[in-house]
């Protein structure tokens, strides 16, 4: 979900080579979900293994990150540890609505109609303790960095960008923003085109970056006040004010010098309570729980490893399996890291 403040921000539009040299830290979670809502059957039904396995997403991870190491880009990834109290009810109600789309995926399957299955498919996506435990080992296996987040995944990465230790963070959320990272990347992990909402018409989905001093100064906006316009829109913590979007919210914070003539306003214009502490969430927002100074350290991919879950326990192709480890050992041996890679 996240904030959407999308059309207040300044793209810029770029090839995925221009990236090449450059330390990216993925927020994992994110990336994960978009390969598992994604990598599925014209039905809906996501690709799996002979046991029935879930595999998508350990296709995307494995043949995306494959493709960034081979243009010479160094992905880490961060996963997300223990959530804030107050996104107790954001992660309730993303269950219940996985639970009402995969009952609409059946019903849809019933009738024969495959678009309709295959997006209530992709909302029904949901990762197990398991899988992500896979994923780990997959990006450990390819020499990918993971790093664990004490809290929000995305918060971590948005300091790691924010110390110069990463070029930038990638998610398809805008919350890295408000978090502060500098350089926000996205469609990195997507591809090829998406069809618009509730219309026979598709439009291309390309890399873009967005600086957030850029977008800052282009509205005439502090990062706290970005971070009022969040709370006002509706963010991962606080559901936000109907009726009011992000020109609203705009004009409404410029406004304001505080918050609380923040929280008056909304309850001015349509009398809205919010429902959590927003003094909370505005400070979980600036001052994020992150572990300072990781070292990042990019390692080597290790084929016995990589065989082992993808080939063995998953039936991928050993043979194409093999010859993508080929092109990650030789982009890292270029780059100076000795392999030692033996055969499964």
């Amino acid at each position: 979900m996240g904030v959407d403040i999308g059309e207040l921000s300044v793209k810029h539009e770029l090839e995925l080579e221009s990236l090449g040299g450059k330390t990216i830290a993925f927020d994992a979670l994110n990336t994960i979900f978009q390969f598992l809502s994604s990598i599925r059957q014209q039905d809906g039904t996501p690709l799996s293994d002979s046991n029935g396995n879930v595999t998508g997403h350990l296709s995307g991870l494995f043949y995306r990150n494959a493709k960034f190491i081979e243009l010479g880009i160094k992905p880490v990834f961060v996963f997300d540890g223990k959530p804030p109290s107050f996104k107790k009810k954001t992660i309730e109600e993303r269950q219940e609505r996985r639970d009402a789309a995969t009952v609409a995926w059946k019903a849809a399957l019933e009738k024969g109609d495959e678009e309709q299955a295959r997006k209530y498919a992709q909302a029904s996506s949901h990762l197990t303790k398991e899988m992500i435990a896979e994923c780990k080992e997959l990006l450990s296996a390819m020499g990918i960095q993971v790093i664990e987040a004490p809290s929000e995944g995305e918060a971590q990465a948005s300091v790691m960008a924010a110390e110069g230790r990463v070029y930038g963070t990638c998610s398809q959320d805008y919350d890295s923003l408000l978090f502060g990272c500098p350089n926000l990347l996205r469609n990195l992990s997507v591809t090829g085109r998406r069809k618009l909402h509730g219309r026979n018409e598709w439009v291309p989905i390309k890399p873009h970056s967005i600086l957030l001093e850029e977008t800052l100064k282009a509205n005439g906006l502090t990062r706290q006040q970005l971070v009022w316009i969040g709370l006002l829109i509706g963010n991962d913590y606080e559901p936000g004010v109907k009726g009011i979007g992000p020109k609203k919210a705009l004009k409404l914070v410029k406004e304001c010098k505080t918050l609380g003539q923040v929280e008056r306003g909304a309850y001015d214009m349509k009398g809205y309570k919010f429902e959590c502490d927003i003094e909370e969430i505005e400070r979980f927002f600036l001052h994020p729980p992150v572990v300072k100074d990781i070292e990042i350290v990019h390692g080597e991919a290790d084929l016995k490893r990589i065989g082992a879950l993808l080939c063995d326990k998953h039936d991928f192709s050993s043979e194409r399996v093999g010859r993508t480890v080929d092109l990650i050992v030789k982009k890292q041996t270029e780059r100076g890291v000795q392999s030692t890679l033996g055969q499964w």
